[in-house]
């Protein structure tokens, strides 16, 4: 096993997703830890979905749900990715990535220090480059998105989603209160505001009267958290699209996930040519 190119990334969600597959597209051995009941919003482009599912394909690639290192080493070999149960990166000590990416987007840190790996990376708001991490990439849109910052932190989380399509909170519906969900719509179907899309249920059963959920507008449901999910009052639970001609994007990783794996793969590659420098110039530069 090569160790040079295991990277751990914290999170399967649809921004872990893009950097993931970026990752494992450039030749790197990637392995993701998730939770035991993943939150994904944008499903169809989640490798979390594993978790629940056993195994699940975005843009092409499969991820598997893996329990111990034998496991691992096959998904390798097949050119899948593993996703393992482990909130906690139990498991970070025992493969010794070159790198661990924090992308659970949690606008906190949930645990990740720098002394995990050689590298580590924090996606988003809640870390600070040079203190509890190595290097922060900006998660917010506008001209800073992809941002490697090796010193300070990202620009704090202000609450209120991009703007799609001239929309921006209205875009983002979240739980009026607490209980199970039954979906009555699905990812990719066109809606209409007020339109019944789901239903929240104070028991498991889901009996009885439920709560409605209603779309927030006219669009493409582009996210609704999963059928039997236990959601808390004002939890996120799903995202509308108010460009109904952009369909596809409900099932392809996002320019912003792109935007930000790009800049997870140029950090990483700058550690191993640092780390390596002989494999990639020929010779190391301190025998000169």
């Amino acid at each position: 096993m090569d160790y040079n190119r295991i990277v751990v990334c914290r999170g399967g969600g649809d921004l872990a997703t893009g950097i993931i597959h970026r990752l494992a597209k450039a030749g790197l051995q990637v392995v993701c830890l998730e939770s035991e009941q993943p939150s994904s919003i944008r499903r169809q482009v989640c490798f979390s979905e594993a978790v629940y599912d056993g195994e699940t394909y975005v843009d092409g690639m499969k991820a598997v749900r893996v329990k111990n290192m034998e496991d691992i080493l096959t998904a390798w070999q097949k050119r899948e990715v593993p996703v393992l149960i482990d909130p906690k990166g139990e498991w970070i000590e025992e493969l010794k990535p070159v790198a661990v990416v924090d992308a659970i987007i949690a606008k906190k840190n949930l645990g990740t220090y720098k002394d995990m790996a050689p590298l580590t990376i924090g996606v988003g708001p809640g870390f600070t480059a040079g203190s509890d991490v190595d290097v922060v990439i900006e998660s917010m849109r506008g001209h800073n998105l992809g941002r490697v910052i090796t010193k300070g932190a990202a620009i704090a989380n202000t609450g209120i989603p991009g703007k799609v399509g001239g929309y921006d909170k209205e875009r983002v519906i979240h739980a009026s209160g607490a209980g199970y969900m039954k979906n009555i719509s699905k990812i990719g179907d066109p809606v209409e505001k007020g339109q019944i899309i789901a239903e929240i249920y104070e028991d498991l059963s889901m009996t009885g009267e439920g709560v409605p959920v209603k779309a927030t507008l006219n669009g493409i449901l582009r996210g609704l958290i999963r059928t039997g999910y236990h959601v808390s009052k004002g939890f996120k639970i799903a995202d509308i699209d108010p460009r109904k001609e952009e369909l596809e994007n409900c099932f392809t990783i996002s320019d912003k996930a792109r935007c930000i794996a790009g800049s997870v793969l140029e950090v990483i590659c700058g550690k191993l040519m640092e780390e390596n420098s002989s494999l990639f110039f020929g010779r190391n530069p301190d025998e000169a």
